[in-house]
């Protein structure tokens, strides 16, 4: 039993209290059968996928109005367990379109229909491609975000993008950087598996059913029977009933039709204390060339097994294949890595995690992904209060959740252009602003993100100096009327250990937004969540104490009428 939700109901109310709908959003409801469960009564994780990617289907061509194909679909994290006889709620919609692919939001709920109790199942992102006659791709109308919401995710979604055009990359920088490189110790083991009795491959034959009208295979589908094919290998290592929990990035590197064999592989890779990967891959023969096979999709998928009292249960160790059995085994160890700062550093809340993430070059796409995505969410927040108004910035306070938000607003006579070049030069700031006193560069990273030590003086005259290491982050825009972006938040690492004599201070979120302001101005607006350590800063100046910011933003705005000639930068 399935609903689609009518497009007539109204999902937010502006604030000239019209009546808005997104045009994009699909709800599905689907009552969970014993057709749709394992043998343990639990909702199987492949009729799952397939409806999230009908959902998220269905959402990307209202928007792009011609059939769309599914491109990857991103990491997921399994929360709860679905059993028979609950309603599983996937609510979708398109966050924002590029040239020619479009990101989906997908949101699983799940509830009980006698007690009505709601809770979250994991939520996830999928990429999809509009295709219209022919091979060639179609060129997307843009999304006009509606909602504050709706303009946090339409501005991280940037962000995420990035982050899924280098997720192959980062895997081969930290496998080839890693110091994994040891094997299982089978000695400790009381218990180990071979990998090879954990193998399994098997067939199946795309039917009409499988497919859209265009006779291309359904991604869900595809991720369906993946998921299959890795149970059965979970099964026959762990010999109990392996629960899934995570599922790396699905990634679609080329289409299958009615009439193709789809063979299935999948075999464990390593064993953890209490999980397992299983990697899995899905390779096509196409009925024009049986002799010839396609790599259409791989992913790895992370088990755990539960006791009678659900507790997780000690696993054997896993005693790899040979040669590529002993690569696998490396890259579930670095995979592993990955799952952890992701969740550490992106998924959990700020108040459960140090501010000064460990900074190291596999959590470095994280990290730089969160530093950007943090002042895109803070500069959209809304309810700011005008506090003063000092010179020629305004600056504006908003306290939520316990927390206080600080911003300046102020216009520059320079191209937005010059001044992000030359405010994004972090090596120049001690120039105008006094409180970067001492300034040391760390590690260039890369293009866009460098790390830096900053010495600053005390607001108090009997305290020690504070010293901050910080990465800072930049990003050009990624479509008109995007901001350019300069992102500053603490890291820790051990070339920059806590100096004797210094106060170490912590940055969570604050940066820079640049607009183009008329023909040759731009609109200056600096974001900072404060924190002890720069409070006395911040307070200072917007009780009306001290001119500190005052006189900053009047040495920036003569640091930049005096060097904007000297940039001549394509960016």
């Amino acid at each position: 039993m399935a609903g689609t939700e009518q497009m007539g109901e109204p999902l937010f109310i502006l604030k000239n209290e019209d009546k808005y709908t997104n045009t994009t959003e699909v709800k599905m409801s689907q009552f969970i059968l014993p057709c749709h469960a394992n043998h343990c009564g639990d909702l199987n994780v492949g009729q799952l996928l397939k409806w999230m990617d009908t959902t998220a289907c269905l959402s990307a061509e209202r928007h792009a109005n011609c059939p769309c194909v599914t491109v990857s679909m991103d990491d997921i994290d399994f929360e709860h367990r679905l059993s028979v006889g609950q309603v599983v709620n996937i609510k979708a919609k398109v966050n924002r379109a590029f040239n020619t692919s479009l990101e989906v939001g997908i949101i699983i709920t799940s509830e009980d229909p006698l007690s009505g109790k709601q809770w979250k199942v994991c939520n996830a992102f999928a990429t999809f491609v509009a295709k219209g006659q022919g091979s060639g791709k179609v060129q997307l109308k843009p999304v006009i975000p509606q909602t504050s919401d709706e303009q946090i995710e339409y501005s991280i979604a940037a962000e995420r993008r990035r982050m899924r055009l280098h997720h192959l990359e980062t895997i081969k920088d930290l496998i080839s950087s890693s110091t994994i490189q040891k094997g299982p110790d089978l000695e400790e083991s009381q218990y180990v598996v071979p990998a090879e009795k954990t193998r399994v491959e098997t067939v199946e034959l795309v039917l009409p059913p499988h497919a859209n009208h265009r006779s291309n295979t359904f991604g869900g589908q595809i991720m369906a029977w993946m998921e299959s094919a890795a149970t059965i290998s979970a099964r026959r290592f762990c010999k109990g009933h392996p629960v899934l929990k995570t599922i790396d990035m699905f990634h679609f590197r080329g289409p299958s039709q009615v009439g193709d064999r789809i063979t299935l592989k999948a075999i464990v890779n390593n064993a953890f204390k209490d999980s397992f990967e299983v990697g899995v891959c899905a390779e096509a023969y196409h009925q024009e060339s049986w002799d010839r096979k396609t790599h259409i999709n791989s992913a790895f998928m992370t088990f755990i097994v539960l006791d009678k009292d659900g507790k997780l249960s000690m696993l054997p160790c896993v005693n790899p294949e040979p040669g590529e059995g002993e690569r696998r085994y490396r890259e579930a160890s670095a995979r592993k890595k990955m799952r952890l700062d992701r969740k550490y550093i992106i998924s959990c809340k700020q108040t459960e995690v140090p501010l000064s993430v460990p900074w190291d070059p596999s959590n470095q796409v994280y990290l730089s992904y969160n530093n950007i995505s943090a002042l895109k969410v803070l500069a959209a927040k809304q309810n700011w209060v005008l506090n003063c108004i000092q010179s020629k910035a305004k600056l504006f306070t908003l306290e939520e959740d316990q927390l206080l938000f600080f911003k300046a607003e102020m216009s520059a006579s320079a191209n937005v252009k010059q001044v992000f070049a030359l405010l994004s030069d972090m090596s120049r700031r001690h120039e105008w602003d006094i409180h970067y006193q001492k300034f040391k560069l760390i590690q260039k990273v890369d293009e866009d993100d460098v790390i830096y030590h900053v010495i600053s003086p005390s607001v108090n005259k009997d305290s020690n100096f504070q010293d901050f290491v910080l990465l800072a982050s930049r990003r050009v825009p990624c479509a008109n009327g995007d901001p350019y972006l300069i992102a500053l938040r603490s890291v820790s690492l051990p070339a920059a250990p806590p100096t004797k004599g210094l106060d170490r201070g912590e940055v969570s979120c604050a940066g820079f937004t640049l607009c183009q302001d008329g023909d040759a101005g731009t609109k200056i607006t600096y974001y900072i969540q404060v924190t002890p350590q720069v409070l006395p800063y911040i307070t200072r100046d917007i009780t009306g104490l001290s001119s500190d910011l005052c006189k900053i933003i009047e040495a920036c705005n003569e640091f930049l009428e005096k060097n904007k000639d000297t940039i001549h930068l394509v960016i």
